[in-house]
C-alpha cells in the first residue's frame, strides 16, 4: 500500500542521519496522519492516540490508517508500545470476509515500503484453532502482504497468542539485521520470530497501524534505536 504522494514526500525527505536515543509517543509528537484522523483520548485510563476515519471512509473496507512518526529513523533496536484494537461498529463478525480489529507497528517505512507486525485481536479467543493461529503477523510491503505469505509458507509468518479484545496489549519488538522478533505481554519468549525481514536489512521510519475495520489505540511508545 503507497503512502500517498504527500505523506510519501515527507517520509523520503525524513533525516537518516541523526538517530534520537529515545522516541516516546505523547500530544506533542509530530506525526504524519495517512488515510486516518488522529484523536487524543482516554481508552480504558490511558491517554491514549485513536484513529478515526476520513470523513466518507467510515465503512470502507480495504483502507490501511497510518501514523508516521516525523524524523524517526529506525533500523536495528526495540520497538516498544501498548495497543488496543476491537471490531469497528458497522463490520462484520464472521471469521471468513474482512478484515477485523488489525492493529500494528511498521518500522523501516520508507517510500512505498515497510516491514510489519500487527495482531488480530478477535482470532486468539474464536473456537476454530486455524483462527487462533493467526492471532500475530508479520507482512512486508508492498510484495509481501499476508496473504501471499500463508499461500507460499503456511503457518511462517503468523502464530497464537492469547489477546483479549479492546484491552490493552504491550508488544515488544527486537529487530537485528535480517531478523525480528515481536514478544507480548511481558513474555520471555517471542510470540513471533521472523528471520528473514523481506526487505533485508535497511532503515526508516516508524508507523502506528491499522486497518479501518479496527477501533485502534495506542500509547507508552518508546524506541530505542542499537547502539553502535
Amino acid at each position: 500500500m503507497k503512502l500517498g504522494a504527500a505523506a510519501l514526500c515527507v517520509v523520503a525527505a525524513l533525516p537518516l542521519a541523526a538517530q534520537t536515543s529515545m522516541i516516546k509517543l505523547d500530544s506533542t509528537t509530530k506525526l504524519i496522519p495517512v488515510n486516518a484522523r488522529l484523536v487524543w483520548e482516554t481508552h480504558r485510563g490511558r491517554r491514549s492516540l485513536t484513529f478515526a476515519p476520513l470523513p466518507g471512509q467510515e465503512f470502507a473496507n480495504d483502507v490501511e490508517m497510518w501514523a508516521v512518526i516525523a524524523g524517526s529513523d529506525f533500523q536495528d533496536g526495540t520497538i516498544e508500545l501498548d495497543l488496543a484494537g476491537v471490531r469497528r461498529q458497522g463490520y462484520s463478525d464472521d471469521n471468513v470476509s474482512g478484515f477485523k480489529g488489525f492493529v500494528g507497528v511498521s518500522f523501516r517505512v520508507r517510500a512505498d515500503t515497510s516491514e510489519r507486525f500487527y495482531l488480530r485481536p478477535h482470532n486468539a479467543r474464536l473456537p476454530e484453532q486455524i483462527f487462533r493461529n493467526r492471532s500475530t503477523q508479520y507482512e512486508a510491503t508492498p510484495d509481501y502482504p499476508w496473504d501471499r505469505l500463508r499461500r507460499e509458507n503456511p503457518g511462517a509468518y503468523e502464530s497464537y497468542v492469547d489477546l483479549e479484545p479492546d484491552a490493552w496489549t504491550h508488544i515488544k519488538i527486537e529487530v537485528s539485521g535480517k531478523t525480528a522478533r515481536m514478544f507480548v505481554n511481558g513474555a520471555s519468549q517471542p510470540a513471533l520470530v521472523v528471520s528473514d525481514l523481506k526487505h533485508g536489512v535497511s532503515r526508516g521510519a516508524i508507523a502506528l497501524w491499522s486497518r479501518i475495520s479496527a477501533q485502534a489505540h495506542f500509547a507508552n511508545l518508546k524506541v530505542t534505536p542499537k547502539q553502535l
